[in-house]
């Protein structure tokens, strides 16, 4: 068969498996799984292997906002702390000020929807690209919040324009992610990044390396041009077919996945429903693809019994659970060999997890 054939094969069993939901609140036990979860056969390209995930029952995600779509309409802004007019409705100016810090910025929904704000989403301007360090909700109309970030760009504290937008190609890998969600360490974020864009130049063209080498942005090393041609190489195949997939794959209620490098399983990131997860696949999908290129080829690959035994694994040592009483509850999971995040929607007529993420210790 060929690899064409293969590959749109291939995608068509993992978004038919892809389907996750996370727990919700009258699952019982805390160590149990959520309802119907089971793992599909993988699908690979490279040294990157997906799992596909699927369950019995999704939840309505409509209402929600996510942070591409409200930059893209104007009706999310974000800026740097002290940058921004406060506890102004309505349209607001973005006036420049002295008070910027790297770990703080601002934002603002302007919508008359809640906002989903994902870890490890890039949003590049201001005097240096952050990415977002932690899950959560933020309510419509809301007054300007405190938004906690990681800075992927150190070498840099100059404003090339005062507002921010989104880097819609790519979220941050699954390495830097871990960084900032788990560590929770900027010295570990940038030691990351800086890991990712020498990883990245080592088989580039003399004249790319010079430039990967040269910049501390985490967003230009992945908007490279020949890094791009890489990354979608791995990724395109997939995406390529997601489109017209999707419409016959929906009813299977396709949220999320288990991805792996080489033989070791990395992360899951698990969605509410099939339309959450259809708006975060391509960054997704491109962000396992860059983690998988900047990690050494090895043999191997794990079987479909080791990622559902991830999964089932939910039995936490610890637990920190953070709550903003009638919008969401986050709650971070430590157990033996992992650490879970699971982003969970109080908002009136919800009470389920729009977002779990499972990282790999």
């Amino acid at each position: 068969m060929k690899e064409k054939q293969f590959l749109s094969l291939c995608v068509m069993s993992m978004l038919a498996a892809s389907m996750i939901l996370p727990w919700s609140p009258d699952r019982g036990d805390a160590g149990e799984t959520g309802p119907g979860y089971k793992v599909l056969d993988p699908i690979s390209r490279g040294n990157l292997t997906i799992f596909p995930v699927v369950a019995d029952r999704s939840h309505d995600t409509r209402n929600f906002l996510t942070l591409d779509e409200g930059l893209r309409s104007g009706e999310v802004l974000v800026s740097e702390a002290g940058s921004m007019q406060p506890l102004i409705r309505g349209p607001r100016r973005v006036i420049p000020h002295s008070g910027a810090e790297v770990n703080r910025l601002v934002l603002v929904n302007n919508s008359e929807r809640p906002l989903i704000l994902l870890a490890g989403e890039i949003v590049t301007g201001g005097k240096q690209d952050r990415i977002v360090g932690k899950d959560r909700i933020v309510p419509p109309t809301s007054d300007p919040i405190d938004l906690a970030v990681f800075c992927v760009e150190p070498g840099r504290w100059v404003a090339t324009k005062y507002d921010f937008g989104s880097f819609q190609s790519q979220m941050a890998q699954p390495s830097v992610r871990r960084s900032a969600m788990a560590d929770k360490d900027q010295q570990k974020v940038w030691a990351e990044v800086r890991v990712s864009a020498l990883a990245m130049a080592a088989p580039a063209a003399p004249a790319t390396q010079r430039a990967l080498e040269s910049t501390s942005s985490y967003a230009q090393v992945m908007g490279n041009a020949e890094v791009k041609q890489r990354v979608d190489a791995v990724a395109a195949p997939l995406e390529q077919s997601y489109q017209g997939l999707i419409r016959t794959l929906r009813d299977r209620k396709a949220v999320g996945a288990v991805v792996a490098v080489n033989d070791q399983i990395v992360w899951a990131d698990l969605f509410a429903s099939t339309a959450l997860l259809e708006k975060y696949w391509p960054k997704l999908l491109r962000s396992y693809a860059a983690e998988a290129l900047t990690q050494p080829r090895a043999p191997g690959r794990p079987e479909v019994k080791a990622a559902q035994a991830f999964l089932d694994d939910f039995g936490a040592r610890r637990e920190i659970v953070e709550s903003e009483p009638g919008l969401y509850r986050r709650t971070e999971q430590m157990g033996e060999g992992f650490t879970a995040f699971e982003l969970t929607s109080l908002l009136p007529g919800t009470g389920f997890d729009l977002h779990v993420a499972k990282i790999v210790e």
